[in-house]
């Protein structure tokens, strides 16, 4: 009895220790915590204020060079700033407001450098500048909350994620909004983009559910006679569509389908997969082109092919032109499974939206040996349709190119076809 007691209180007391050393790290993890929250708060009032300053200092120059010096200054800080406002606990829609509004600036400095437009940036920035200085003014109001509270982080935290009226930041979030929409309005490229974006140029006729599950069953012609589940997108959502759940012995997915014109947007099956490869390489790609064909998607190329020990995962992208232009921007992503071939995974949001072809751009040949330095090899030369920064899709040439050195680089170089301007340059090796 004693022994058991004795090894009773040996317990409680290891426990108390425990519970001691617990209460200790997860006190010094808050005040860790704390200080790193403390110091992105601080740190973002001050590139806001810097940020600011910049703007207005820009104003004054008419000599390039020091107009210049600034605007390198606004895009650095630009760039600064979003970075530390991506690492406080705000609501997304704030931060989203903030990222977007002072990228826009950072991007406009960085233009005006870049083409030496000095005329439009004296014209736009003036009122920029105003507006700047009444968000720095009210992002000091909203933030004072935290220091009130003797900088609880939890406390201002608590309210700095809230999406409502009692939020501080509502002002901000207001004003960000309307002065991005009058500092920055959309180009008419920028806008049709965002509107097929969001599949509102989608014209075909509606389907009902039992056609959306009609349109699924053919993509998938395993899961037939399965439970289902349809729900239509609530009224506010970009675009309607139907949600589709289904349920087949082992087997559970996830559909979504357009409600005009029954287009499959994307679509997840969920079931145990055997690590055991049944299937070689070859079969899979008849599979894909199988699948494809049997969805109606019969203008896709395969592009690239990764695989893990489940499952291959495939990038596809569609062709046009008797050129076969590869359209990346219109592309279909898919998983399937190595043990049977099964699809598990469709993504084709991007193919569903369709790019706007430009069929009368003109394609310049291009002599690789005096574009490129001597002892660069091109391997491979595709054209292919990309987006340019003003959102306009560009007929290009896509070239592998091999530099012939120690270190052995590959890089995929992208080119327009028209003008010749490099829009793409990624490092492969």
């Amino acid at each position: 009895m004693k022994s058991a007691i004795y090894l009773l209180s040996i317990a409680v007391l290891a426990l108390g220790l425990y519970s001691y050393e617990v209460r200790k790290d997860n006190k010094h993890l808050e005040q860790t915590v704390h200080a790193q929250y403390t110091n992105s708060l601080t740190n973002a009032s001050e590139k806001l204020s810097t940020l600011q300053q910049s703007v207005s200092q820009s104003l004054l120059f008419q000599d390039e060079v020091a107009l210049e010096n600034e605007l390198d200054n606004i895009w650095r800080i630009s760039n600064e700033f979003r970075s530390t406002i991506s690492s406080l606990p705000l609501s997304r829609e704030v931060s989203n407001e903030w990222l977007r509004y002072v990228g826009n600036i950072g991007e406009e400095a960085k233009y005006a450098a870049d083409n030496s437009n000095f005329e439009s940036w004296h014209k736009r920035m003036p009122v920029v500048n105003q507006n700047l200085q009444a968000l720095a003014d009210e992002w000091t109001v909203a933030t004072s909350n935290f220091y009130q509270n003797d900088a609880s982080i939890s406390e201002w935290a608590s309210v700095a994620e809230k999406e409502t009226n009692e939020s501080p930041f509502k002002t901000v979030t207001a004003n960000l909004k309307s002065y991005g929409e009058t500092d920055f309005p959309l180009t008419t490229s920028e806008s049709d983009w965002l509107k097929k974006k969001e599949l509102q140029n989608l014209n075909d006729q509606e389907i009902t559910k039992d056609q959306a599950i009609e349109k699924l069953e053919l993509l998938i012609p395993g899961i037939k006679d399965a439970t289902y589940t349809v729900t239509k997108s609530k009224d506010n959502a970009a675009y309607p569509f139907y949600h589709i759940q289904f349920v087949k012995g082992s087997r559970i997915g996830y559909a979504d389908i357009t409600v005009k014109g029954g287009y499959i947007l994307s679509f997840l099956s969920e079931r145990p997969v055997q690590e055991k490869t049944g299937i070689t390489q070859q079969q899979i790609r008849d599979l894909v082109t199988k699948i494809l064909n049997q969805a109606g998607y019969k203008d896709l190329q395969l592009v690239e092919m990764r695989e893990n020990h489940e499952a291959w995962h495939m990038s596809l992208a569609r062709v046009v032109g008797d050129d076969k232009a590869l359209v990346y921007a219109d592309g279909v992503q898919m998983k399937i499974s190595k043990d049977s071939g099964e699809l598990l995974g469709l993504n084709a949001m991007e193919y569903v939206q369709k790019e706007e072809i430009n069929e009368d751009q003109e394609v310049v040949p291009i002599d690789w040996e005096a574009f490129f330095r001597p002892g660069t090899q091109v391997e491979d030369e595709q054209l292919i349709y990309t987006e340019n920064e003003a959102f306009q899709l560009r007929k290009c040439y896509q070239v592998i190119a091999h530099f012939d050195n120690d270190l052995n680089e590959t890089f995929r170089v992208v080119v327009d076809a028209e003008n010749h301007d490099v829009l793409k340059v990624e490092y492969m090796q």
